[in-house]
């Protein structure tokens, strides 16, 4: 930019005279270098016989003043000069958007808009530099927002350089897109809450496991996902462990996700097997948008069994620290994700014995941008080595050591399950009792001596005494009559329950019936129903079923 014609006379400078046929040429004309892209030249360059280039009677824009040009334009233009950013000119638009600015009066003094936008920075690092700066939608304290440029002016006029402010107001632009941002915030809020609405608000916390769970969105440029856990008690001590992700974004991943997490639990009530499990929903899932796909780990605990019996559709695998800090990876088998269909699901085990904790986790914790995901992993296995406390200690570890803050742009979802070993009066609350029935007509009484010797033995009151031997004596009856060989009664407590079941060879599963007056049969499943707190059935590995029941125990069960 060459500033030689001014039409102002500024402090401590003097016009130069043009050189002309019929004299002065006025000092306020100046001329466009095309080629150079600088408003005006130096006029003892410039040939004043050159005619104008285009028609004849058009005029050229040295006929018009910078005064004239500038004074029009709807932006705000500014001219300062100086080290110290003195104020030659305003136009018309600056005036009329700031108030008039003294000639020669400093910018930091009379223009508190500059201080606002950040200009004073910015003139400094154009009058250094010599080239162009321009700061975006910057806004003022009236609530005006503007586009600023500032470019270097070359010029004699004016002492230690210039530069030309132009201001573009964008006001009508940032508001729009403030308007935008904040339609976009309350769609995500929205998404949100709808997710968290959909995760369980508190998580079930079976006898013999202690369980946590965080939820934790993408940050606020990541739509939120479908990512979800949830801890199901299926009786006689069991308990469902789940942790799904549906792909995509926003509210329909999420209620994509509550639909499957909502099938879950109702198939879990059945007590089926993992794989059957996912095999349900995988047909579901493709029923409810065959253009989602989701991925999910379904696993079952048996404190009988001390592992964890699971099956897992397109998910990562679940990691179990042992009590010395060793840490196990679920191995195959992993079928495709749900909503693919055609595959038939397999279940697999992994140990869970006392002292040892298991992780089930979503992609977001583990998954970075140009790094292979089992390199997540295994720095989730390196984390999880030397994460001890209690189940949530465990989960704010994760995800701290995962580098995982508030603008995570994933989002993420961990179970920590842990297995307590338990010592001293706390291992005292919990005991089992088995006991083979070989079958006969001795088989019965010989259950009823049995429960009655053991629930004397763990000191219940004399009336769940009697209500656990009338209970075993209708299952070993049912048991005796509708089953097969082999056959086992298992009595089990905990803290807060008794559970007794028993087990056969057959498959067929009892179902409760009303019976008859005349009816000599088919009452002890109505009789297990009222005198206990719950009662259930499923179909064992193998073949064969278990029928159990369970009695809450009043707050002070001994004698």
């Amino acid at each position: 930019m060459n500033f030689t014609r001014w039409s102002a006379r500024l402090p401590g400078t003097q016009r130069r005279a043009a050189r002309g046929a019929e004299g002065s040429v006025p000092a306020a004309r100046g001329e466009y270098a095309r080629q150079q892209g600088r408003l005006g030249s130096d006029a003892d360059e410039a040939d004043a016989t050159d005619e104008p280039v285009g028609t004849a009677g058009v005029p050229a824009l040295e006929d018009f003043s910078v005064r004239e040009l500038l004074g029009r334009l709807p932006g705000l233009v500014a001219l300062v000069y100086g080290p110290e950013h003195r104020i030659a000119y305003v136009n018309d638009a600056y005036a009329a958007a700031f108030g008039p600015r003294p000639a020669g009066a400093t910018v930091a003094a009379t223009c508190p808009e500059a201080e606002e936008l950040g200009l004073l920075p910015l003139l400094d690092q154009v009058l250094r530099s010599g080239k162009p700066r321009t700061v975006k939608s910057r806004r003022t304290q009236d609530g005006g927002s503007y586009t600023v440029t500032c470019l270097p002016v070359d010029s004699p006029h004016l002492e230690g350089g210039g530069v030309l402010v132009h201001a573009a107001d964008v006001t009508d632009h940032a508001e729009a897109a403030e308007r935008l941002r904040a339609s976009e915030r309350r769609h995500r809020e929205t998404a949100v809450t709808l997710q968290r609405s959909l995760l369980p608000q508190d998580l079930e916390q079976p006898d013999d496991l202690r369980i946590a769970a965080t939820y934790q969105p993408g940050g606020t440029d990541a739509a939120v996902g479908g990512d979800w856990y949830d801890v199901i008690t299926l009786g006689a001590g069991r308990t469902a462990l789940v942790i799904g992700d549906v792909m995509g974004r926003g509210v329909r991943a999420a209620a994509v996700m509550g639909q499957l997490r909502t099938a879950v639990r109702a198939y879990a009530r059945l007590d089926l097997p993992p794989h059957e499990v996912l095999q349900l929903l995988d047909g579901l899932a493709a029923e409810i948008d065959a253009s989602q796909i989701a991925t999910c780990v379904y696993a079952i605990h048996d404190p009988n069994e001390g592992k964890l019996v699971y099956a897992s559709a397109g998910h990562l695998p679940i990691l179990v620290r042992d009590e010395d800090g060793t840490v196990r990876c679920a191995e195959d088998p992993t079928g495709p994700p749900l909503g693919t269909g055609g595959w038939l699901h397999a279940s697999g085990s992994i140990a869970l014995p006392p002292g040892s904790t298991a992780v089930l986790y979503t992609d977001g914790l583990v998954e970075r941008r140009r790094e292979d995901i089992d390199e997540g992993v295994a720095a989730l296995a390196r984390a999880l080595s030397g994460a001890n406390g209690t189940p949530q200690v465990v989960c704010d570890r994760l995800l701290r050591s995962l580098g995982v803050t508030a603008e995570h742009d994933d989002d993420v979802a961990v179970l920590v399950v842990q297995h307590p070993s338990r010592e001293g009066t706390d291992a005292e609350l919990f005991h089992n009792a088995a006991l083979e029935l070989l079958g006969g007509v001795e088989a019965a009484p010989r259950a009823r001596a049995f429960a009655s010797g053991v629930l004397s033995s763990w000191r219940f009151p004399v009336e769940l005494r009697d209500l656990g031997v009338l209970a075993t004596s209708e299952l070993v009856a049912n048991s005796l009559q509708h089953g097969t060989p082999p056959m086992r009664l298992r009595l089990r407590r905990t803290d807060r329950r008794l559970i007794i079941e028993v087990t056969d060879g057959d498959d067929h599963l009892p179902r409760r019936r009303r019976a008859e007056t005349e009816d000599e049969a088919g009452r002890g499943i109505s009789i297990i129903a009222t005198i206990a707190s719950s009662w259930g059935s499923r179909r064992t590995p193998g073949g064969g079923k278990a029928v159990w029941c369970e009695f809450a125990l009043p707050d002070q069960t001994v004698t």
